[in-house]
């Protein structure tokens, strides 16, 4: 029986380092994690557009689809608007030097594999908030990726009133969620 409580205390003792290990290591990571941002070498290289909501990036050495959150740009074939908002996405991005940092919400990517992420500028620009604000993509937010879902609807809601971009006269004539389910890719 004593060497059963022996044991017994022994595997207690063992599983109590173990979790103190995971929650040092844990910690750790994290304050490095949130040491990078912001640091040169926390930036991330884009290497194309798509279109004015998804970009290719280098991340840890791939080249990553990245689908920006909390926006949705006209499609490919939403003419005039798509090529507009592709390269007003390119002339941002090109301001920064193509680069970016990565700044993730909840779920890190979607159904399609792609990372999900807000994009944030050298000089601390968020490129989904300067889509929205200037009349180049619209709101999308779709919980739990929320976090700036405030922003960008005073950013549309002010884009509308100006009457900007897709918000003009001339305006995009349908939500390009209802153009992707009327015109599928093959």
């Amino acid at each position: 029986m004593q060497r059963k409580t022996s044991h017994l205390k022994k595997v207690k003792f063992i599983s109590s380092l173990f979790f103190i290990f995971v929650a040092i290591f844990y910690l750790a990571h994290e304050k490095f994690s949130l040491s990078r941002q912001g640091t040169p070498d926390s930036f991330v290289t884009v290497v194309s557009v798509s279109d004015g909501d998804t970009v290719s990036v280098i991340l840890d050495g791939r080249r990553e689809k990245v689908r920006l959150i909390g926006i949705d740009a006209p499609e490919l074939g939403q003419k005039p608007w798509d090529p507009e908002a592709k390269k007003y996405l390119e002339t941002v991005l090109g301001s920064s030097g193509w680069k970016v940092e990565l700044e993730f919400d909840v779920e890190k990517r979607d159904k399609y594999g792609r990372v999900l992420a807000y994009l944030k500028t050298t000089d601390g620009k968020l490129t989904n908030l300067l889509m929205v604000k200037n009349g180049y993509a619209m709101l999308f937010a779709i919980p739990p990726n929320v976090r700036y879902a405030a922003e960008l609807r005073a950013a549309q809601r002010e884009a509308r009133e100006k009457g900007l971009g897709i918000w003009s006269g001339k305006g995009l004539r349908e939500r390009p969620g209802d153009y992707r389910r009327e015109q599928p890719r093959i």
